[in-house]
């Protein structure tokens, strides 16, 4: 069994759920990216439109203002990079300069975004999402039930990915807990990653700190970390292959004390 990867998240916004403006300009954003490489992280996910339920979007000038400074600056570090965007522009500049991954909330709805995994060959994550982050959370309603109609969906959105010469090793699958998932939707998912898994496809889990641990627990965002390591085990222990975190070196340490020979 392959290691299992560790994705950091790098917001440079001013309006992300956790870590909104903490990153927001780029001597803040260097040191995070160079803490993160120190502290053991595979990749790091630079993003620069807040997509937290009820967030408006953002132009796509907006977005390359942003993003453009901190690619430019960890393009030459010794790490991977990629970018969380559903712009094509913001993404062909990403990887003009060296990203190896694109992370879409959207599921590559987009053609131009299928056309340029393509094109640059590189990994994508195409995560579920219903509707809009600012409508998602309005219907949570799954009547097939939210694995069977995720992995449904899944299948879809894999089968126009390699309608364009996707190739199937670059595909990941994100279930996008949180979006447009209710609380009990998002621990059905994490539970299911097994079923997802028998799509034939790497699996990528994002829940660092999300709400629906808030809401379970009655505690903030700043004090879910431990909540966040232990959904992220049973992620694991699922067969998660990426996990994405805003917390480096404690997962670090989860994933390798996961992935130990015994």
């Amino acid at each position: 069994m392959q290691k299992p990867l560790l994705m950091g998240i790098l917001n440079v916004t001013p309006d992300s759920f956790f870590d909104g403006g903490n990153f927001f300009n780029i001597e803040a954003a260097l040191n995070q990216a160079n803490f993160m490489i120190a502290s053991g992280v595979d990749i790091i996910d630079i993003g620069g439109e807040s997509t937290r339920p009820g967030s408006l979007g953002i132009s796509c000038e907006e977005e390359l203002k942003r993003v453009a400074p901190i690619i430019q600056e960890i393009k030459h570090l010794p790490v991977k990079f990629s970018i969380d965007t559903s712009k094509p522009e913001v993404a062909e500049f990403a990887l003009k300069h060296g990203a190896s991954m694109l992370n879409d909330v959207t599921g590559f709805s987009h053609p131009k975004m299928r056309s340029l995994a393509a094109d640059y060959d590189v990994q994508v994550c195409v995560m579920h999402m219903r509707s809009t982050p600012q409508t998602m959370q309005n219907n949570t309603l799954y009547p097939e039930g939210v694995v069977a109609h995720i992995r449904n969906w899944f299948q879809k959105s894999a089968d126009k990915l390699l309608e364009e010469n996707v190739k199937p090793e670059n595909i990941i699958l994100d279930p996008g807990i949180g979006f447009g998932k209710s609380v009990k939707d998002n621990l059905e998912l994490i539970k299911s990653i097994p079923s997802f898994k028998e799509l034939g496809y790497k699996i990528l889990i994002g829940l660092s700190r999300k709400s629906f641990m808030k809401k379970i627990l009655k505690k903030n965002p700043i004090d879910l970390l431990p909540a966040t390591i232990a959904m992220n085990t049973i992620a694991l222990v699922g067969g998660a292959d990426i996990i994405r975190v805003h917390d480096i070196s404690e997962h670090r340490d989860l994933i390798d004390v996961f992935s130990f020979p015994g």
